[in-house]
């Protein structure tokens, strides 16, 4: 009897390591970096500087440093700059990334976690790397890449030699007690399908990962974008749904620094957290519910408006907000010297005027290929004007005879609260 309980629970062990495989773990680019750190401030010869970073640590590079390096377009410039101008920072953050092993179990605990939640969890390795200061967490395909120079401090690190704008991070984050946290972030990133390049999908993208890193882990959001946002969630959702569609706002809500009357940055990641949380909250099935918020198709429109109004944290919903941008926008017409699809246009330099509905910015310009492609553009020459009630803009085009054009104007006009112009395609044919 004894013996068939034992064959049972070593059955039963191995059965749950199958289930949870061991998470793979790279720290050797961080040792290969001290390594040439030590090398390097040893000389003031730029020369010696490189050819120790080359040979000690970017030549040693890991698959994760290599990622690091072409997500973040890292030079090795970049690198030196970093190590000379902040002795003291160096010297008291390297302890705590030469002792980060001792944070794998917890960090695997977090991913088995995750794992329970979404059973179709898809393995990555976690590369801990040493970077110049533009990401503490990000990923590359199958792999998550730590910058731990910003992931793995704490209070202990000098950072009064960096920039003003750089120290709030690391007095406002608390990186290194919340590593489990950030490390399942960016795992749950390597699940996700790529966003599509505009505000809503972006703040979906992160707010989802954050969401659903919280909920595995049980730990609260370290991003002071979430706690902000839930004490102030009128006046932020009010603010966002004017932003929504403005791309010339994008930076105050994700990814940089907030400069709206708002002041917090990374707002985005709160209003895609809300909508997720929401929406999980919400659903009847939580399993079924995860697995849509990981597996969300951004390219979906109707998924992505099914999962955003669900949540019912906007106002309206999400395709009547769009209708009523659309009828917002300015429109443009030809003004001169001809109407648009005329067939008979006369052929040479000819300045082309431009009339828009309502004033724009007075500088934001834009001009490109019609449907048609390179082959029916003019050439353009560098005389481009705004008259002065910005309400029309003037180009001159080299116009040969006898042949069809199209010139688009693009949405990159806009209004000076940032409303695109709809793209106008001016469609004309010149003369023998």
């Amino acid at each position: 009897m004894k013996v068939f309980t034992l064959a049972a629970v070593i059955a039963f062990s191995s059965f749950l390591h199958a289930q949870s495989p061991r998470q793979v773990f790279v720290a050797t680019d961080i040792d290969n970096f001290w390594t040439a750190y030590q090398k390097i401030v040893s000389t003031k010869d730029t020369i010696k500087q490189y050819t120790y970073l080359k040979e000690l640590y970017l030549d040693k590079a890991s698959p994760g440093l290599t990622s690091l390096m072409e997500v973040r377009n890292y030079r090795a410039k970049d690198f030196l700059d970093a190590i000379n101008q902040y002795p003291e920072f160096w010297s008291t953050l390297k302890p705590l990334t030469l002792n980060v092993r001792k944070d794998y179990p917890e960090i695997e605990a977090a991913f088995n976690k995750l794992r329970q939640l979404y059973p179709e969890l898809k393995p990555a390795t976690i590369y801990f790397a040493i970077g110049a200061f533009r990401t503490n967490g990000t990923i590359q395909g199958d792999r998550i890449l730590i910058g731990s120079e910003l992931a793995l401090a704490d209070n202990s690190v000098k950072i009064n030699e960096l920039p003003e704008w750089r120290q709030p991070f690391y007095r406002e984050y608390s990186p290194r007690s919340n590593l489990p946290l950030l490390c399942t972030h960016e795992f749950i990133h390597t699940q996700q399908k790529d966003f599509v390049d505009n505000l809503l999908s972006t703040c979906l993208y992160e707010g989802i990962a954050e969401f659903l890193s919280c909920k595995a882990t049980g730990k609260e959001s370290n991003s002071p974008a979430i706690a902000f946002g839930k004490k102030n969630l009128d006046m932020v959702v009010k603010k966002y749904v004017e932003d929504l569609y403005l791309v010339t706002n994008n930076t105050n809500w994700r990814w940089g620094q907030n400069n709206n009357e708002l002041k917090v940055r990374d707002l985005g990641y709160f209003i895609g957290y809300e909508i997720a949380e929401r929406f999980y909250n919400s659903s009847a099935d939580k399993a079924k519910a995860i697995k849509l918020l990981i597996e969300l198709d951004y390219t979906n429109e109707s998924i992505v408006e099914q999962v955003v109004d669900g949540s019912k944290l906007f106002p309206k919903p999400i395709g009547q907000l769009f209708a009523e941008y659309e009828k917002s926008r300015p429109t443009a017409s030809v003004l001169s010297p001809f109407v648009n699809l005329s067939e008979t246009v006369k052929p040479g330099l000819t300045r082309i005027t431009v009339a828009f509905s309502e004033p724009l910015n007075g500088h934001s310009t834009s001009i490109d290929f019609g449907p048609l492609g390179e082959n029916f553009f003019p050439r353009i020459t560098a005389e481009r004007t705004w008259s002065a009630d910005a309400r029309s803009w003037t180009f001159e085009a080299d116009l040969q005879p006898n042949r069809h054009y199209q010139i688009l104007i693009s949405n990159n006009f806009r209004t000076s609260k940032g409303i695109r112009l709809k793209p106008y395609l001016i469609d004309f044919k010149t003369a023998n």
